[in-house]
């Protein structure tokens, strides 16, 4: 792999042999004698472009056969490895068109949390994170999709959104 070190060659090689695109630092920490060197790596890689990063301590491996760099990934897995898998929903338009309440696709993924809030866009898919309550948590439901956990505002919660938008 040209302009990445041996170090570098060497966690993403393991990564992709295990098929672990999404990760954290801690599964790849033992490729490193020390902290500062495993913060540099990383650095470097998010630099060349061949991670990206979720959250504070998660990261998505670029496929090696995304030659460009450019790959899509499936957005609700996206938005449950950026929160962790907890805490959060996918609503609004997605969750509607998930329970075939209606044919629009969303631009945009909704997805309520009790912390994160504001417009990010994490590996070529839109997503606005809106607070909402604890209460509001316990409306979700989990599903699974391409092999994926997620959790969506269930179906009755979804329909009654979409009808306050009629």
């Amino acid at each position: 792999m040209k302009g990445l070190s041996k170090k570098e060659t060497e966690v993403i090689s393991e990564l992709e042999f295990n098929k672990q695109y999404y990760f954290t630092r801690e599964d790849i920490a033992h490729h490193f004698v020390s902290d500062s060197s495993l913060r540099h790596t990383i650095h470097k890689l998010l630099e060349k472009e061949r991670i990206i990063s979720l959250n504070k301590n998660k990261y998505y491996l670029v496929p090696i056969m995304a030659k460009t760099g450019k790959w899509a990934e499936d957005s609700f897995a996206i938005a449950d490895e950026a929160m962790n898998g907890k805490n959060y929903f996918i609503g609004g338009w997605a969750a509607a068109n998930y329970w075939k309440l209606t044919e629009q696709v969303p631009m945009k993924i909704e997805v309520h949390s009790l912390k994160r809030f504001g417009k990010k866009t994490l590996i070529n898919a839109s997503f606005i994170f809106r607070k909402t309550s604890a209460k509001k948590l316990k409306q979700a439901v989990v599903r699974k999709r391409k092999g994926h956990s997620f959790r969506i505002l269930n179906k009755e919660e979804s329909r009654k959104w979409l009808s306050k938008r009629s």
